[in-house]
């Protein structure tokens, strides 16, 4: 039970630096952003499709991506334990 309580932190941890990552990312580009208003006049008709605040995702995705990280963060541990534990008995 200990093992899985780890992976599942384990699998928080690696999603909020993931979502982090990716909001730092996106207030970094936002940031650094210069637009060039002059030349924009130009290709007024293609301005519109341009324009992207973000995307959704299915939920039933970030389920799938959080059970899947846990059970690799649970294989991990398991044998980073039995390699660990094999150490030191040779």
């Amino acid at each position: 039970m200990k093992l899985v309580f780890q992976a599942f932190i384990g699998s928080i941890a690696i999603h909020i630096i993931y979502l982090v990552g990716m909001m730092l990312v996106g207030y970094i580009k936002t940031r650094n952003y210069k637009p060039d208003i002059a030349s924009a006049w130009d290709k007024v008709e293609t301005l519109q499709n341009e324009v992207v605040f973000g995307k959704v995702n299915s939920p039933f995705l970030y389920f799938f991506t959080f059970v899947g990280v846990t059970v690799i963060c649970g294989i991990i541990i398991f044998s980073y334990k039995k390699l660990f534990n094999l150490r030191f008995l040779s």
